[in-house]
């Protein structure tokens, strides 16, 4: 017979009490939801970056400070450059000392053989016999 009494929390639970919703099931607008952090997704948070040190440079037992910036401003591929170069030049040489000798061999060769030997394109040309390469015919 008395009229219930339902303490609310606030006035938005007992708007919604009476309009009979249920929070739990309300799909609230997207613009509530970024307002009050509701959302998943994760800020970015921004990293620190560590202040870089300079190198602090000072010289070794055999080489001055000099000597050592010398070494670490030349090209690296400079030594490469003049290993292969020597290289080449080796290679060069061993080709022609063979050439040579090549030619020495040849020329003995021919004076060896003298006139009693006859080269071939000398020897005169006759035609095949037995048709070699043609196909077979069961």
């Amino acid at each position: 017979m008395y009229p219930k009494v339902f303490p609310f929390a606030n006035s938005k639970c007992r708007r919604y009490f009476y309009n009979r919703l249920k929070l739990s099931k309300l799909t609230l607008t997207a613009m509530y939801r970024k307002q009050h952090k509701k959302d998943i997704t994760q800020e970015a948070v921004k990293k620190r970056r560590s202040a870089t040190k300079k190198p602090y440079f000072m010289s070794i037992v055999d080489a001055t400070l000099e000597v050592i910036q010398k070494k670490r401003t030349e090209k690296p591929d400079a030594a490469r450059e003049a290993a292969l170069r020597e290289i080449k030049e080796r290679t060069k040489k061993t080709k022609d000392e063979k050439k040579a000798k090549k030619a020495e061999v040849a020329a003995k060769t021919q004076k060896s053989q003298g006139k009693g030997n006859v080269s071939k394109d000398a020897m005169p040309k006759c035609p095949k016999l037995g048709g070699g390469g043609g196909k077979r015919r069961v």
